[in-house]
């Protein structure tokens, strides 16, 4: 009966070294940055690894066309764009926490944190044009 509760104390304290692994990895992904660009540096959207949006850059003569679609067209892209390597940021992230092993489910729980799909490398040429 005893030898029941060693083995779940040791499970209890696993469980807490990796929460506090998780807390030490959102701090990092928070302090890595990715910027997604489109129309030929037109448009740049610069996220951090939590994915959140920190600036949206776009060129004053972009502007000053006045060509609404574009940019919201251009706009959406780069944020795509970012977005995408923020996944992967997620990705490289989780396998350094893991000491590179191949988990089952790990991208099934990376897709759960942000969102389904990695990015591609066609995807990031066409949005880079």
């Amino acid at each position: 009966m005893f030898k029941g509760l060693s083995s779940l104390s040791t499970l209890i304290k696993q469980a807490q070294q990796i929460g506090g692994q998780m807390n030490d990895l959102g701090e990092k992904l928070k302090g890595r940055r990715t910027t997604g660009i489109a129309g030929g540096g037109m448009v740049e959207i610069e996220i951090n690894g939590l994915l959140e949006v920190l600036c949206c850059r776009i060129d004053q003569q972009l502007i000053a066309g006045g060509d609404r679609e574009l940019i919201e067209d251009l706009v959406a892209a780069a944020m795509n764009q970012a977005v995408a390597k923020g996944k992967q940021l997620h990705t490289e992230a989780m396998k350094e926490l893991t000491g590179g092993l191949e988990l089952p489910g790990l991208q099934e729980a990376i897709a759960k944190l942000v969102g389904p799909g990695q990015p591609d490398e066609e995807e990031e040429e066409e949005a880079e044009s």
